[in-house]
């Protein structure tokens, strides 16, 4: 299966495959750590920890409103 073939039926979403939803997260971790973390060491501190996760879920939302405008002008 491709990156953008669809379900069993020809229709609805387009299925992503493993592979490719680990590169999307590896591009994620590498944006977010890159943003937040200032100082690497063995813990993250509050403000880290709170950084990341707004970075990630601005992520994931930005990636639904992309797929969703791209399906919606099918």
């Amino acid at each position: 299966m491709d990156s953008f073939s669809t379900g069993s039926s020809g229709t609805g979403p387009p299925q992503f495959s493993t592979d490719e939803f680990m590169d999307q997260m590896k591009t994620v971790r590498g944006k977010c750590f890159e943003k937040c973390i200032t100082k690497p060491g063995s813990s993250l501190s509050g403000s880290e920890s709170s950084c990341i996760s707004r970075c990630v879920d601005r992520y994931i939302e930005a990636t639904g409103i992309a797929g969703r405008a791209l399906f919606s002008s099918c």
